[in-house]
């Protein structure tokens, strides 16, 4: 499993439409073999700063597999529109080390 996270920073006109467009491409990577889970968080000291974190199979699949499948278009036809409020798109390896409670949703 690895881990991609991107930050964006969206205006606050386009606040709604970002949600809307991660609400209307969520069906791409629910469809995805490769996307294991997803979240969407919003920071509450500065409204407009997201993270996105996707959890994938591999980053292989996700580059291989995922955006290049005929999902993606879809997918990417979604979000377009904020990939200039892009801060960082990086993965990450999983390491387990973390406390005994899981997450709260």
């Amino acid at each position: 499993m690895v881990i991609e996270y991107i930050r964006y920073q969206v205006e606050l006109s386009g606040r709604e439409a970002f949600l809307a467009a991660y609400t209307q491409a969520a069906a791409q990577l629910d469809a995805s073999p490769y996307c294991l889970t997803y979240q969407l968080s919003e920071c509450l000291e500065e409204a407009g700063q997201f993270i996105l974190r996707i959890e994938w199979t591999s980053a292989g699949e996700h580059l291989d597999g995922f955006r290049k499948s005929d999902l993606f278009p879809a997918f990417f036809a979604h979000v377009k529109g904020f990939f200039t409020s892009i801060q960082e798109m990086r993965h990450y390896q999983f390491i387990p080390l973390h406390g005994k409670k899981e997450p709260a949703a």
